[in-house]
């Protein structure tokens, strides 16, 4: 991480700059010197890609990631904490978030080539910004994450993948800020990668990770990138709320085939439904609840042991009280 000067919260006149808080809750630290944006019971629906479910206790939004490291050390594991990317892959339940969800804005977004095929990538960069950096900068081997709808911080957090390779097999390191607001730099072996998978404990917050490539020719690297984005506007249904791929494939099978074969394709539940496209996604059709989503989910769960015997573990992540 990069050193930040003792003077690093104060303003031009030697003051420190107070914490924009919105919303009528007392703050749950003290606010003199913090620099980002607190929400009381903030909406989140918004910002998931299911467009439901319940607010946080809090939302904060950090000016960058030294402003991160003092909230969390004066938070010193009070509450429990959140980092929500862009939303992908998530059920947010009615009943909302417990403690502090973190949102990383632009500040966490860069992405710069350090040489010798390698990417630093900001935690709030997204996939597709990655992969994009990596073909203009002639490093190949990072297309896959052109398919991956979420940010650096989530699917180094899951081992994401798509189109046969994952971040395990690309990821050198990454930095994560404890929830006491400690920095360590972990190296991949520290990780226990596994099928969307890591070691990484709850309320640890990637704030960059480094990828290595390989040479390659931009044109290729594009053709492959457009390859990929192809293939998910073909089988995927990415202009409806949906989370995702809902379920892991169990070993050597797929997950869609056995939902399919269970009778499932355009089941519903409320607003939910099992996408007729894919029926590895669930989508909200327009006024689903988080709990008819999860319940939908849970039903086909259900179908799928019934007919094949088979369990099937859930990628999606769900958080949140239920109402």
């Amino acid at each position: 991480m990069p050193h930040q000067p003792d003077d690093w919260n104060m303003l031009d006149d030697g003051s420190a700059p107070n914490c924009e808080v919105e919303g009528a809750a007392a703050s749950p630290v003290p606010i003199q010197g913090i620099r980002g944006r607190l929400t009381s019971q903030a909406p989140l629906a918004k910002l998931v890609w299911f467009k439901a479910g319940g607010p946080a206790d809090w939302l904060f939004e950090p000016a960058d990631a030294a402003d991160l490291r003092e909230f969390l050390e004066r938070l010193d594991g009070e509450l429990p904490v959140m980092a929500l990317g862009l939303g992908s892959n998530l059920i947010i339940r009615d009943g909302g978030i417990p403690g502090v969800v973190i949102r990383l804005g632009k500040a966490f977004a860069g992405v710069t080539d350090l040489g010798d095929h390698v990417l630093e990538c900001g935690g709030g960069a997204s996939g597709i910004l990655v992969s994009s950096s990596a073909r203009d900068a002639g490093i190949a081997g990072l297309e896959f994450l052109r398919g991956i709808p979420g940010t650096v911080g989530g699917f180094v957090r899951m081992n994401g993948g798509a189109y046969g390779r994952e971040v395990a097999d690309v990821l050198i390191d990454c930095d994560v800020v404890m929830p006491n607001g400690s920095c360590i730099r972990l190296p991949v072996t520290d990780l226990d990668y596994r099928y969307r998978h890591s070691a990484l404990p709850d309320g640890a917050v990637v704030v960059s990770a480094r990828f290595q490539g390989e040479a390659g020719d931009p044109a290729v690297i594009g053709a492959e990138m457009d390859r990929i984005a192809q293939a998910r506007e073909d089988s995927q249904p990415l202009r409806s709320k949906t989370g995702g791929s809902t379920f892991k494939n169990p070993e050597g099978r797929k997950a869609w085939a056995l939902v399919d074969e269970a009778g499932c394709r355009g089941l519903t539940l409320g607003g939910a439904q099992v996408s007729e496209k894919h029926t590895n996604f669930l989508i909200n059709t327009g006024d689903a609840t988080s709990a008819d989503i999860e319940g939908l989910g849970e039903l086909v769960r259900d179908r799928v042991r019934a007919h094949s015997g088979v369990a099937l573990e859930w990628e999606i992540k769900r958080v949140g009280r239920p109402t």
